[in-house]
């Protein structure tokens, strides 16, 4: 099945990143993760990807905001309710599939709004969000649409701490950058060797980059990971030296990288949080709150969740 998915993410542009068959390789390793797919008379109606990162053990691999179950294209006269429906017993095959799995969780992109075959099976909800900037090429609009303050701190980084923003900066800059902010709350940075594959591969393909924001003196204030393809960017991962946090510098750095990737996608996702300071961050940059289902089945074994914990 998976050659048939790596076909599959040939053809079909609209799969979402995260879902695409060179980016799981990356995220999960190649022998780690595996494919649903439902067919009909010879065509692909609808592909699941699943990360399976110990037998029995359906999850999320790090740096991955949502999969979920795919479809393919629908007629454009084709009534609602029928499509409803082809969707309804596809997802039903699919949740037959998973009964081998005893543990499940993964986030649904947020254009999956109908949860209810899984809701059948015993499955639960949890609502999630994630905050997006739409028509990000009209800069003069996005401007405008931010908070005061968030226009301020983008004008303090620049003009009163002489903030430059620099393109594909070193990977040991962003990843100093991303471990202080994790040192200020006294945690680890998670699956940082994940975290470097990601960032070889995008780079690679054309489809991430590192920004960051530096003072004349070269010290780094902020740091950012984008992502991208044709119908979304994303914000990975980011940081910065908490000895600045008070410059502006994380406006600043992604307020230039969302100008930058306007170039080859239309919309901006925050990837969002559940976290108050860092939801109303992203609010604040006009972003739309956008739900999105965590869709789960029983409870991950303590072995897994120490081990998610420690990243091994």
């Amino acid at each position: 099945m998976k050659e048939v998915y790596r076909s599959l993410c040939r053809t079909e542009a609209d799969i979402p990143l995260f879902s695409r068959d060179w980016w799981l390789d990356t995220a999960c390793g190649e022998d780690k993760w595996d494919v649903l797919i439902a067919g009909e008379k010879g065509n692909i109606l609808a592909a699941m990807p699943l990360y399976i990162p110990h037998p029995k053990i359906v999850s999320m691999p790090p740096y991955t905001q949502t999969m979920g179950v795919w479809f393919a294209g629908e007629a454009g006269d084709a009534k609602y309710t029928t499509i409803l429906g082809k969707r309804q017993a596809v997802c039903k095959t699919f949740t037959e599939a998973l009964k081998q799995y005893p543990s499940f969780l993964q986030n649904f992109h947020y254009k999956i709004t109908d949860w209810l075959p899984f809701y059948w099976e015993g499955y639960k909800q949890t609502t999630r969000y994630t905050y997006l900037l739409r028509h990000i090429r009209e800069e003069d609009e996005l401007w405008r649409n931010m908070r005061p303050n968030i226009r301020r701190n983008i004008s303090k980084a620049r003009d009163k701490f002489q903030v430059e923003v620099k393109q594909d900066i070193p990977v040991d800059d962003f990843l100093r950058a991303y471990a202080l902010s994790f040192g200020r709350q006294r945690r680890q940075p998670p699956h940082i060797n994940t975290l470097k594959r990601l960032i070889a591969k995008c780079r690679e393909r054309g489809q991430g980059r590192l920004w960051g924001g530096y003072d004349k003196e070269g010290r780094l204030h902020a740091a950012a990971f984008l992502v991208w393809q044709e119908s979304s960017a994303y914000y990975l991962a980011g940081g910065g030296d908490p000895a600045f946090r008070e410059s502006g510098a994380h406006s600043l750095v992604l307020w230039e990288g969302i100008k930058d990737v306007s170039r080859y996608t239309s919309l901006f996702d925050f990837e969002g949080s559940m976290i108050a300071g860092v939801e109303r961050f992203f609010r604040e940059f006009g972003a739309i709150q956008t739900p999105f289902f965590t869709i789960s089945r029983n409870e991950r074994s303590l072995v897994y969740s120490v081990r998610m914990k420690l990243g091994i």
